[in-house]
């Protein structure tokens, strides 16, 4: 016997509409948060929007650059706790005896991996401004106003962050 599932439809009052879904789910996955939190991280975003309603605030000159900036902030909030694991994770490791290494990770994803480490290894703020920029497409006034920085900030730490992300790419010998 099949289950049949009915297609479910938006709630009239969800303030994220599928266009708006998609957007803050590729600035999660950009920012570094795995496949399989997306859908909490787009949760959260639609939760921080109703919250702005409900209190009141005066209505969002861009729900899209936004949404997208809650979305950029979540993926920072997620690598910070990624990291407090990882350090329980070293300490556990270390307690671990010789030789019970996993095996290397597969050639297909090098230049994945890389660009992923190349983006962790960022500062939070210039990892934040390449995603909203170059993930999120968003154009470096809005990321400006949506951050409460000058647009010269924004610029200057674009520039920082492609240079980077370029020199571990050559050393890495990814490109």
């Amino acid at each position: 016997m099949a289950v049949v599932r009915k297609a479910r439809r938006p709630a009239a009052d969800d303030p994220l509409d599928a266009a708006l879904v998609d957007r803050v789910r590729a600035v999660l996955a950009l920012g570094g948060v795995p496949y399989a939190e997306l859908q909490d991280g787009v949760q959260q975003v639609r939760l921080k929007l109703l919250e702005s309603r409900a209190k009141g605030r005066e209505p969002l000159r861009s729900t899209a650059a936004w949404c997208a900036v809650v979305a950029s902030n979540i993926a920072v909030d997620w690598h910070r706790d990624r990291r407090r694991r990882e350090r329980l994770d070293e300490r556990l490791t270390a307690l671990r005896p010789w030789g019970t290494e996993q095996p290397g990770v597969e050639e297909a994803r090098v230049l994945t991996l890389s660009v992923a480490q190349g983006l962790d290894a960022l500062p939070l703020p210039q990892r934040q401004v390449v995603v909203l920029r170059f993930y999120a497409d968003l154009p470096v006034a809005e990321i400006a106003e949506a951050l409460e920085i000058p647009e010269g900030t924004v610029k200057s730490r674009l520039h920082a962050a492609v240079r980077a992300l370029r020199a571990r790419l050559h050393t890495d010998e990814v490109v």
